[in-house]
């Protein structure tokens, strides 16, 4: 679908287009003691770092250099060095001004992030595939550096858990940690939340979130070259590998789709998941392209989320707040729209909610007030991986069950080296819950 909500232009695209102008307004912060860096006057330069350097690391980079008039890139690090220099070339047309990394000071390697933190950065940008994110998220907390973390957190129970220890230690540490989940980052959608919790549609009853989207083959390097290992391979494509996406139709586009419907429900989990899911197109890979999961809270409020991503299907990227006087729609139209008791139509501006994130995380770390995202994040990634648990073994998934789970997709002390044999495909009714 096209419409000005749900923007054409990606995240992996942003480089390529006219940046559009973002608004202020920082997110109130749960923290009471800033950190040494957070009290920082304008004057002082922010050094920013980013790990992982691909497409969407890059933009997000982008949109951090245009968030403070005093910031500017001081390392990078990547498995690849060809990533750090195509990145670098890039970012140096958009801003060259503040792109400052020393040779030294590009790391390549599984200890690329280590390295990371040893340096005197401020801020990082963690770009790397999902797989590796909790694992540098508990390294940058605990180094001291502020976060900007693209979605999704983790992609196992563990991984979550980490998450949530390095969300509390954040917040004991006065550090900031701005989410990719960004749509909470949006104008629009902001004001139709407001309308929501005014009660424009009364009391909630079911939430209907869509991510039906094209086949992922554009994201696709095309035919293994000749020589590369099955490592390298697997992590230079890794969308369809389960340990390094974490299945990117149900968990990455269905997790952008669960924290909006945790957004319509002031943030309150459900308690269990059934789903349907499947691999109908060959990959390559041994994750779903197609799953459809019903989440049931406390309440008797049913949420419903479909996924998929296959090409010459319908497509949509929206949401359905049923109430009891009304209903909520967006991305069926070009803004937010309510019908029912109490219509209202958004006819406010919009903004780029991919700037408008860097925005204010570097204004919350300005005013000595850090945004903390990290909470809110490492849940909606669990409720995620819920519906992706229920949806390859066939099962009812509780909370507890989920938060508990021991099965862990991520492998530790990788080197070149290393083997790693994919697990089989799951099928629904035989793939057993861990």
């Amino acid at each position: 679908m096209d419409n000005p909500t749900h923007p054409k232009t990606s995240r992996r695209t942003f480089l390529h287009s006219s940046t559009l102008a973002a608004t202020a307004g920082v997110l109130t912060s749960h923290l009471a003691v800033p950190s040494p860096i957070s009290a920082r006057t304008n004057d002082n330069t922010l050094r920013l770092g980013l790990i992982g350097c691909g497409g969407r690391g890059t933009g997000a980079a982008a949109n951090a250099l245009q968030a403070d008039p005093n910031v500017e890139l001081a390392a990078m690090a990547d498995l690849f060095d060809n990533k750090i220099q195509s990145s670098l070339t890039l970012l140096r047309e958009k801003a060259p001004d503040k792109v400052k990394v020393d040779p030294q000071k590009c790391f390549t390697g599984f200890d690329a992030y280590q390295k990371m933190m040893e340096t005197d950065v401020d801020v990082v940008i963690l770009a790397t595939p999902p797989g590796f994110r909790a694992e540098q998220l508990h390294a940058a907390v605990q180094a001291g550096k502020h976060s900007f973390v693209e979605i999704t957190i983790a992609i196992d129970a563990p991984g979550v858990r980490s998450a949530l220890e390095s969300a509390q230690l954040a917040d004991e540490k006065g550090l900031a940690i701005v989410s990719g989940f960004c749509w909470r980052y949006n104008q629009a959608l902001r004001a139709a939340a407001e309308q929501i919790r005014q009660g424009a549609i009364g009391d909630i009853r079911a939430v209907y979130a869509t991510f039906y989207r094209g086949d992922l083959g554009h994201k696709y390097h095309g035919p293994r070259p000749e020589g590369i290992s099955d490592l390298e391979w697997q992590i230079r494509d890794w969308y369809s590998h389960l340990w390094l996406s974490g299945d990117v139709t149900i968990l990455l586009s269905g997790g952008h789709s669960v924290d909006k419907m945790s957004w319509w429900l002031d943030d309150k989990m459900p308690i269990s998941a059934v789903a349907t899911g499947s691999q109908v197109f060959p990959s390559g890979g041994n994750t779903f392209d197609n799953g459809f999961v019903a989440y049931e809270y406390a309440n008797g409020i049913f949420g419903f989320l479909g996924c998929r991503s296959q090409a010459g299907c319908y497509t949509e990227n929206g949401d359905h707040i049923i109430g009891t006087t009304g209903i909520c729609t967006i991305g069926r139209a070009a803004k937010p729209v309510i019908m029912g008791k109490n219509p209202w139509r958004y006819k406010g501006p919009t903004n780029n909610m991919y700037q408008a994130e860097h925005d204010e995380l570097f204004a919350s770390i300005r005013s000595g007030k850090p945004i903390n995202d990290g909470h809110r994040m490492a849940r909606t990634t669990l409720m995620a991986v819920m519906g992706r648990m229920a949806a390859y073994t066939g099962q009812q998934i509780t909370w507890n069950q989920a938060m508990n789970s021991q099965e862990r997709l991520t492998h530790e002390n990788l080197n070149w080296d290393t083997k790693i044999t994919p697990r089989p495909l799951a099928v629904p009714g035989l793939t057993k819950f861990l």
